[in-house]
């Protein structure tokens, strides 16, 4: 049980340290980072229209029975 628990915590730390951004200087073309909102832009309105298709596939199930 104390090795599972150790082992976790490796996890926890270890995953929070792959995430972390190295500080690392500008660029010369001033970009700093990773930009990080177009791609979740994109699955937050793919999922939403995703959930707007279920919800109307289900509306129209419960009308033709």
């Amino acid at each position: 049980m104390y090795q599972k628990i150790i082992f976790l915590f490796f996890l926890f730390f270890i995953s929070a340290i792959a995430i972390a951004q190295s500080p690392f200087p500008t660029s010369p073309s001033g970009a700093v980072g990773a930009p990080i909102d177009g791609g979740i832009s994109l699955l937050l309105a793919a999922g939403a229209a995703y959930g707007a298709k279920k919800v109307y596939e289900f509306r129209n199930k419960d009308e033709s029975e």
